[in-house]
């Protein structure tokens, strides 16, 4: 069992539903995620720009991301391990907890290239352009047309043997430690698309007294990779999609260090609303 460390933070206002967004996107470029937007940009002009700002990142911000958060990566080798099914391409989740964590996830992952689902203010506000250049696939809302897009994109990625990062909670909540409950659309496009989902979590640990009081720093981050889970093939698809999003959960409570039996939300989430347990 993983040791963890709650920095029970009083700092951010988390929601009340805990699918829901707190920090403040202050632009908006106008930008319109309909069916013709590309949300797999596969151009040669926007790949050329991908591929400079991802050496950028692996020489520059990866290290940063280890000094600053304190990054330590545990469980690679389930990934090294199963190399030959993963190579066809797979689904990572993992708790959103800081804004930047993407780049820890990306910097687990090397030399794989995930791409990200994200929410599509991320896209259209001030960090847009940001979130495009290391994969981010925006969500489009109340469009049945732009969805059946999004899915067209999704399923070629995927079957292109690229992976596919998605945080099931929903939204971001910075140094949350319990593991919230999730929605369904990962199980959905790994029951889909036949693809394994490889469970991921942050824990944290004290920081030192230096980085406490002079930095000001909450936590540093340890990212735990888990074995890869499959769906359930003797059952039928909704109910795999809700067998493996369980085990999903279940697995990144472990990871986090927390046992899924004493975790304060249910698996799946269903409106669910914030439990305050300080």
């Amino acid at each position: 069992m993983i040791k963890y460390y709650d920095p029970k933070t009083d700092k951010y206002p988390y929601p009340i539903y805990t699918d829901r967004h707190y920090l403040v996107v202050k632009k908006n470029d106008g930008t319109v995620f309909d069916k013709d937007y590309p949300y797999v940009d596969k151009s040669k002009s926007f790949l050329r720009k991908r591929k400079i700002i991802r050496l950028l990142i692996v020489l520059i911000v990866f290290p940063i991301c280890k000094i600053r958060f304190g990054l330590r990566i545990k469980g690679k080798e389930h990934i090294k391990n199963n190399k030959d099914i993963l190579s066809k391409g797979a689904i990572s989740c993992c708790n959103h907890i800081h804004k930047w964590d993407y780049l820890c996830i990306m910097k687990a992952l090397k030399p794989i290239k995930p791409y990200v689902l994200v929410w599509n203010r991320n896209v259209s506000g001030e960090d847009g352009k940001n979130v495009r250049m290391v994969g981010g696939i925006p969500i489009p809302e109340n469009d049945s047309l732009a969805t059946f897009a999004y899915y067209d994109a999704i399923k070629g990625l995927l079957n292109d043997g690229e992976w596919l990062h998605i945080y099931p909670e929903g939204s971001m909540w910075e140094f949350y430690r319990p593991i919230r409950p999730l929605k369904r659309g990962a199980s959905f496009f790994a029951v889909s698309f036949d693809k394994p989902i490889v469970p991921m979590a942050f824990s944290y640990r004290k920081p030192s007294w230096i980085r406490r009081k002079i930095f000001k720093q909450i936590a540093l981050f340890t990212l735990n990779i888990g074995e890869p889970l499959y769906p359930n093939k003797n059952l039928d698809k909704k109910e795999q999609e809700e067998e493996l999003i369980v085990r999903v959960h279940q697995s990144m409570c472990l990871l986090s260090g927390v046992e899924p039996e004493e975790n304060i939300y249910p698996p799946i989430f269903n409106n669910t609303k914030r439990v305050d347990y300080y």
